[in-house]
């Protein structure tokens, strides 16, 4: 038997997700095989636009590869066009599987409006089946526990998070041979190797085939784009809070050595500590409140009245680290808030409003950075330098999709003197890090 297979209770067993690889095997051995039940999908493509040549570059690199592998593309560039090309080239039963119930509703109507076929929902608040699915990673294991050998297609949107442990096992028991990953930031090898419980996203999906990087398509796909970093300064009052808090948390971190220990997981370990130690609760509450502190201090408000009253003509996006601080805001400024908390039909009049100038800007505490199309937004104000490689780069594509020849900018305001200044320096070396390595994985 090949390697993929254990003798196991009396059965030759393998993974659900190797069944792709032993199709020659099996027609070799004339092994009568009735995994698949695979449906036509009977489709025919309404969506009119054509794809531009690096859209037919990436499904070929993709074909080539045996319909297995993850495809870069930045954000605003068309992941969704490629996913549509790709379930009509396969033309069998297929599922989408995306990060948020709001993706799900997006794909939904996407796919009806490609195709206008029926498209089933899978997720806690709804389950409709049919041989075109879109699903979340969080429902995709009681899919593919029940019906996975239905579909011959799976799209992975967003394909990062896909390493979380829990969701690598959803695509462990999924014995679909054709596998496409959609993202804009693939994740490192260190990424994954946090993340994952046994395996990694070329072993779940298969390789990286095509990466289409955001300075080739700025001007022609994307639109021209600048990024600016404001300074400000804290008051005293809120310099002497920072520095009495800041020399609390970190006065216990570097006592005992957790860096040193441990290495970038140390505030992993510093949460540990604080369920049992006193003295590693009082560091972790105040590094708490330093973080929050920082995130909506009144050099930074000032700062994003400053800039609405600059771009008054213009669609502005606010990123906040916090609930606390977009609401903050809102009272301040008067403008609306999407929050984890904002339910659906709010939101969908939030953005309605947005993209009808009703509302000119939308504060938001995370929830827009995938997914989400915005496209007459054109400038983007991140309060803080706390965020990721990864959450800097989807926010900066949530203005990227070109209007006209408009320029789009990003501001990112931080704190001079403060934590956020270092975070915001690893964060540039993180984004160049991770930039060649996808180039390395490319070839």
């Amino acid at each position: 038997m090949p390697a993929p297979f254990a003798w196991i209770n009396g059965r030759w067993r393998c993974p659900a997700y190797v069944y792709g690889t032993l199709l020659p095997w099996l027609a070799q051995q004339h092994i009568t095989d009735q995994v698949p039940r695979w449906q036509p999908l009977h489709i025919m493509l309404l969506d009119t636009r054509e794809l531009y040549d690096y859209q037919q570059a990436a499904l070929a690199a993709w074909e080539q590869a045996q319909r297995r592998g993850s495809v870069v593309l930045p954000t605003g560039a068309g992941k969704t066009l490629v996913a549509i090309y790709a379930i009509l080239r396969v033309n069998r039963s297929a599922v989408v599987v995306c990060p948020t119930v709001d993706l799900l509703h997006q794909w939904y109507s996407r796919l009806r409006s490609a195709f206008a076929c029926e498209v089933g929902v899978y997720y806690g608040g709804e389950k409709l089946l049919h041989s075109l699915m879109v699903t979340t990673y969080h429902s995709l294991g009681d899919l593919m526990a029940e019906y996975g050998a239905h579909y011959k297609l799976i799209i992975f949107d967003e394909v990062h998070h896909l390493p979380a442990r829990a969701w690598g096992e959803a695509a462990f028991m999924a014995p679909a041979p054709c596998r496409l990953g959609l993202t804009a930031t693939y994740p490192t090898e260190e990424e994954q190797r946090e993340a994952r419980g046994r395996w990694n996203l070329d072993e779940l999906i298969g390789p990286l085939v095509f990466v289409q990087r955001m300075e080739e398509l700025v001007g022609e796909q994307l639109a021209h784009y600048r990024t600016q970093r404001l300074r400000v300064s804290l008051t005293p009052q809120e310099r002497q809070l920072y520095e009495r808090d800041h020399a609390l948390y970190m006065g216990f971190v570097r006592a005992r050595q957790l860096p040193r220990r441990f290495g970038g997981g140390w505030l992993r370990e510093l949460m540990r500590l604080s369920a049992s130690d006193r003295e590693a609760r009082t560091a972790l509450l105040a590094r708490q409140r330093v973080l929050h502190l920082l995130a909506g201090c009144q050099g930074k408000l000032q700062a994003v009245e400053s800039l609405l009253h600059e771009h008054s003509n213009d669609l502005c996006l606010i990123f906040t680290e916090n609930n606390s601080v977009a609401y903050t805001l809102a009272r301040r400024l008067l403008i609306p808030v999407i929050s984890h908390e904002t339910r659906a039909a709010e939101r969908k009049d939030i953005l309605d409003g947005f993209a009808e100038r009703r509302y000119r800007a939308i504060i938001t505490s995370r929830v827009l950075n995938e997914g989400v199309d915005v496209p007459e937004a054109k400038v983007a104000i991140i309060l803080g330098g706390t965020a990721g490689a990864r959450e800097y780069l989807q926010r900066l594509g949530r203005v990227l999709r070109k209007v006209e020849n408009r320029q789009a900018v990003l501001y990112e305001i931080l704190v001079r003197d403060t934590v956020e200044e270092g975070r915001a320096h690893r964060r540039r070396k993180a984004v160049k890090a991770q930039q060649q390595e996808v180039k390395r994985a490319d070839g």
